[in-house]
């Protein structure tokens, strides 16, 4: 487990979360979808640390 590389995914979940918003409130949908594809991108991160945490555990 890395809490750096979560705490990175954790920041682009919010970083797409604000740039979804902004999209929404200019009613520009490249940022809504870019936003959008932040926060899936964020959330593959946290699982690849999770199979890291679950292998790791499996290990020792």
């Amino acid at each position: 487990m890395s809490i750096e590389d979560r705490a990175k995914a954790t920041a682009k979940n919010l970083e797409g979360k604000a740039q979804e918003a902004m999209g929404e409130v200019t009613g520009d949908p490249k940022d809504k979808v870019a936003g959008q594809a932040k926060q899936d991108q964020a959330k593959v991160e946290h699982s690849v640390e999770d199979v890291k945490d679950q292998v790791k555990k499996a290990v020792d």
